[in-house]
């Protein structure tokens, strides 16, 4: 283990295994997961947290508190930190990306699980042999659908030379239910719109200095960033390489466009958050999951980066909002 990643293990344990804070009387008490850090997914934490401010659950007023833990891209720190609070106990969990929801439900039964940023239970698949959703799960999950219309704005905005088919390049986890599905989907899209897809697969955001680098080695047109958490992380990594190369990047999450992607139609994360923090905020109310169940996700966005389109000279469509 590099010596930084050993420290920062070593520091997450001992927060994790610390003594918590004693439970304030009639204080109900929030246990945060995320699975690892990253700009545009903190989006969701705060929409989650305003959702509840907004419904009385407020840190500052103390009729909430909420512990929060990253497990900094480590799964067995994930699951230690997914064990600490379900033997505390917390009230409810709120889980952030796929990894840190997948955690919750395998560990328990009992503690609502409110998820975002994650994929349906069917995607995650953590549906049981009697073909019914884990019971305790909640919160706001998002399909592959959405996918299809930003993956088509490849060949509708590129403009090439005559005659040339156009070559997308797309990495993802082979670890990731939702990634590997969404590759699947992209290839038998690729194929119906004429587009030659390279999609290669890596294990850890480590990995995508060199398989970025690979794709941009195929001489490909464009690159996609599908929703894989792995991307997300490595995303700083992927722009600069795909920048040297002069290659732009589309995407079907709106968040990374800020950061640096050309377009996308994709949700946008801290809605995504806010839904199932007001979902939190209705069980703090009543303790009863009553009318609950894993919900689609509700706002979606057109959304595109204007410095970046003008870079590679991409005419955006009017419908479409322009990010800071």
């Amino acid at each position: 283990m590099k010596p930084l990643k050993l420290i920062i293990a070593v520091v997450l344990a001992a927060s994790v295994s610390a003594c918590s804070p004693k439970k304030e009387k009639n204080v109900p008490v929030v246990g945060f997961v995320d699975a690892f850090e990253d700009a545009t997914i903190s989006q969701a934490r705060t929409g989650f947290t305003d959702a509840l401010k907004k419904n009385g659950f407020s840190e500052e007023k103390n009729t909430v508190k909420i512990e929060y833990k990253n497990a900094q891209g480590d799964i067995p720190m994930l699951t230690q930190i997914v064990n600490y609070f379900v033997n505390e106990p917390v009230d409810l969990l709120a889980t952030c990306t796929t990894l840190s929801t997948l955690t919750a439900v395998q560990k328990t039964k009992t503690i609502p699980v409110f998820a975002m940023v994650s994929p349906t239970p069917e995607r995650m698949k953590v549906i049981g042999t009697d073909g019914k959703i884990p019971p305790k799960l909640f919160g706001a999950v998002e399909e592959l659908e959405y996918i299809d219309t930003s993956f088509s704005l490849i060949p509708s905005l590129l403009n090439l030379k005559s005659g040339k088919k156009l070559t997308v390049g797309m990495i993802y986890n082979q670890s990731e239910p939702q990634s590997a599905d969404a590759m699947m989907r992209i290839k038998g899209l690729a194929d119906k719109l004429g587009v030659t897809l390279i999609a290669l697969p890596l294990n850890s955001s480590a990995d995508a200095q060199l398989v970025t680098q690979s794709l941009l080695d195929k001489n490909i047109d464009a690159f996609f960033a599908n929703p894989d958490n792995t991307v997300f992380a490595a995303f700083e990594t992927i722009k600069k390489n795909c920048d040297q190369r002069n290659v732009p990047i589309f995407t079907s999450e709106a968040g990374l466009v800020q950061r640096g992607a050309v377009v996308a139609f994709g949700a946008d994360i801290y809605q995504w958050g806010y839904q199932a923090g007001e979902q939190a905020a209705q069980y703090l109310k009543t303790g009863k999951t009553d009318g609950l169940k894993p919900e689609m996700v509700e706002i979606r966005k057109r959304v595109y980066n204007p410095e970046v389109a003008k870079r590679y000279h991409i005419s955006i469509p009017s419908n479409f909002e322009a990010v800071k």
